[in-house]
């Protein structure tokens, strides 16, 4: 029987689904640490169902405008053949979320428990941190989203796959791989952020997929306050990320993945 959660387990596994689905920190570290540190046991699909529905509110609620624009101009532009700025937008984020889907079949046939040993993701935690301060530093950093080629998308793509493997974080890797092409801070965080649309809407329901087909029962508060919760942590991560990263970098996050890639180490060598 899945465990009752308690409203100081919920709010801290919500606050930090939210802190860690956005910021180039690697959530899976985070979850394995956690209850590492806490001595919780599994919040159960129920739960991961409702933060991903927060963190995906909480995108589409930021970025309304631009996904309202972006759909339109792609409806139309499959009717009239003439395509915007915007639909091109919307097709680069289709294609670019395609080598995710494709390796996540791959991975989820029989590769995912394997990876996710600790020291596999201390080791990209530190890694991939190392490669986004890299790319921060070397990055031209002169372009926006709407400039973005298809040899582009198809290396921001095959990087977003790369966050299959636990500890290199999707945010930070296609912000990573977005710096690689050019694209300044915003730009690179504004495109992560839309990408991850379709990707927390695949996997909040392959997770309710999998919570409908369970035989135990729901703990609606918990739901609630997981949605909520994460919800608004997501959001104000999303604005505040935007408005600082151009004055900040990514140098603060990258030394935060080496301490906490170190911490793991240390805890499971």
């Amino acid at each position: 029987m899945e465990q009752t959660l308690d409203w100081i387990q919920i709010t801290f596994l919500a606050i930090i689904q939210g802190l860690t689905e956005f910021l180039p920190i690697s959530s899976s570290g985070h979850l394995i640490l956690i209850p590492q540190l806490f001595g919780w046991q599994d919040q159960g699909l129920a739960f991961d169902v409702a933060v991903h529905i927060g963190t995906l509110s909480a995108v589409l609620l930021y970025f309304r405008q631009d996904v309202w624009l972006m759909t339109r101009d792609w409806s139309t532009s499959l009717v009239t053949r003439q395509p915007t700025s915007n639909s091109r937008l919307a097709w680069w984020v289709i294609f670019a979320t395609l080598p995710a889907v494709i390796f996540g079949f791959i991975i989820n046939n029989g590769l995912e428990e394997a990876l996710r040993d600790p020291l596999i993701i201390a080791a990209t935690t530190i890694g991939f941190g190392a490669l986004l301060w890299w790319s921060d530093v070397k990055g031209k950093r002169i372009r926006d989203e709407h400039s973005l080629s298809f040899k582009d998308i198809l290396i921001i793509g095959f990087a977003q796959a790369l966050a299959l493997i636990p500890g290199t974080s999707r945010s930070g890797i296609t912000i990573t791989a977005a710096l690689m092409v050019g694209l300044t801070r915003e730009a690179a965080a504004r495109f992560s952020f839309l990408l991850s649309i379709p990707i927390i809407l695949g996997a909040g329901l392959l997770k309710l997929k999998d919570l409908l087909a369970s035989a135990h029962p729901v703990q609606w508060d918990a739901m609630i306050g997981g949605v909520t919760l994460s919800g608004l942590t997501a959001y104000a991560v999303i604005a505040l990320f935007l408005k600082w990263i151009n004055s900040i970098g990514m140098a603060p996050f990258a030394w935060y993945r080496f301490i906490l890639g170190a911490v793991l180490i240390a805890l499971f060598i």
